[in-house]
């Protein structure tokens, strides 16, 4: 017998220390999952989100509060007698009062634990005013015990209502333990009394009739233990269900804020719609090769080798930043797709994944809004003395190839075509033909009339590598 349990407490031992680390292990993969993936800076967003989600729902949850007070205090100006209803109206103050400091207080580095405690509070004021009587001379004058008869314990469950709006599932947990604990403990006073009735000290000698029953039943003085049992046990398992949906709650509520999260970071290395269209898309094969008619915008920065050559390195990349900063804002105002920047240029689809069936009316409206943008910059540089900054804009639009190409370690989301060469050739033809902003017949057309009125020359141009001229609209 001794060399047995000798022998079975090493295996319990061991069995222990497994079964810590397997729990230790799954902790570390939850926190894997939660944070560890994600970049320190996007970690930090993720905590931060988290923060204003909850932030977030304690505001709403006092909101509900308030309401609930609202609704529960005309019931009782309905129900109450005056002036008893002041008495209860001047509870219903109280136990806003305790509502709204922690919700003033929950930018508070310790507005959790404030709250917390703000509930035991809570729970204490609504038991108090269930069971003790109004001052003399506004209630009525009957025993205490009848006040455990009414089905007022229901208003403290509401405390568990506003718990579960606040996306923390140890509040409800620690506002159903409270309601528990403080509501036996009132019930239990009162049950103490030496004017409380029994049923334990009345049929100590033996059963109850069914008759000597009901009249200790319907004694005003009588004090049963079952309800208590029953409010406790409802209690229990109605915290237990909120708790665990709440948990449930803050588990989606945790997914859905790294995925914006994620969605953030990844628009940061692609365009917004494409961030977008991968996240809601990414199961539906997403960037599958496919035709459709998209209009292209290619825009570069003239003579930025020369303008930047005076400049030194850093102010030249400070040059070209304030330049894609500017042509990013503008292009995503106009829903466009910023396919790839190309030194100091850029290209832009639009129509490639919305399917709106208006991308050349966004793209020579992107154009327009561009040359805007960079006259207002240079005015502002022409004040500090700096240089203008020239930009030449193409624009053409088709039928374009649309989709993912690479490879398994690199893809890129982009469009094939011709239209593309044209747009491009475009651009570059501004050297030649003067104009900032070039754009096809075909392009300016499909574009609508609002925008022509801006394009104040036409002309038939031959593209290189092209025999056939094609008419281009010029804007100065």
């Amino acid at each position: 017998m001794t060399e047995h349990a000798a022998t079975a407490q090493p295996r319990a031992l061991t069995l222990a220390r497994a079964l810590a680390f397997r729990a230790s292990l799954r902790a570390a993969r939850l926190r894997h999952w939660l944070a560890g993936r994600l970049p320190p800076r996007a970690r930090g967003r993720l905590a931060e989100n988290v923060r204003a989600a909850e932030l977030a729902g304690l505001a709403f949850a006092f909101r509900a509060r308030a309401v609930a007070i609202v609704v529960v205090s005309l019931w009782l100006l309905v129900l109450v007698p005056w002036p008893r209803d002041l008495y209860y109206l001047f509870v219903a103050g109280l136990f806003f009062l305790l509502g709204y400091v922690p919700y003033r207080l929950r930018h508070h580095a310790r507005a959790g634990w404030i709250k917390l405690a703000f509930t035991v509070l809570d729970v204490t004021l609504m038991t108090a005013a269930i069971i003790v009587p109004p001052p003399a001379g506004l209630g009525v004058d009957w025993p205490i015990q009848t006040r455990l008869r009414t089905p007022e314990f229901l208003y403290v469950l509401l405390l568990l209502g506003e718990a579960a709006l606040t996306y923390w599932p140890v509040a409800v947990l620690w506002t159903g333990t409270w309601i528990a604990a403080i509501w036996s403990l009132g019930v239990w006073l009162v049950y103490g009394r030496a004017d409380t009735v029994r049923f334990a000290d009345v049929a100590r000698d033996g059963r109850l009739s069914a008759e000597a029953a009901l009249r200790v039943f319907l004694d005003p003085t009588y004090v049963g233990l079952t309800p208590l049992w029953t409010q406790g046990i409802v209690t229990g398992l109605f915290t237990l269900l909120l708790a665990i949906a709440v948990w449930r709650g803050r588990g989606t509520m945790l997914a859905q804020v790294r995925s914006e999260v994620v969605r953030a970071d990844l628009a940061r290395y692609v365009s917004p719609d494409v961030a977008d269209a991968l996240a809601a898309r990414a199961h539906a094969g997403f960037g599958a090769p496919q035709t459709r008619v998209v209009a292209v915008l290619f825009a570069d920065v003239v003579g930025f080798t020369g303008l930047s050559e005076g400049l030194g390195p850093e102010r030249a990349f400070a040059l070209l930043r304030a330049f894609r900063e500017r042509s990013c804002k503008v292009v995503f105002r106009h829903a466009g797709t910023l396919d790839k920047f190309l030194g100091d240029g850029f290209m832009a689809t639009f129509g490639g994944l919305d399917g709106r069936g208006d991308g050349a009316a966004r793209a020579v409206a992107c154009a327009l809004a561009l040359q805007d943008e960079i006259d207002a910059w240079n005015a502002k540089r022409q004040a500090r003395g700096a240089a203008p900054v020239r930009v030449a804009v193409g624009v053409h639009c088709g039928p374009v190839v649309i989709g993912n190409i690479g490879t398994d370690q690199r893809v890129e989301f982009t469009v094939i075509g011709d239209v593309v060469n044209v747009a491009s050739r475009l651009q570059a033809a501004t050297r030649e033909i003067g104009g900032r902003i070039i754009v096809s017949e075909g392009c300016l057309s499909a574009a609508g009339p609002e925008a022509a009125g801006r394009f104040a020359r036409a002309l038939p141009l031959t593209l290189r590598g092209r025999l056939q001229p094609i008419t281009v609209h010029i804007a100065e």
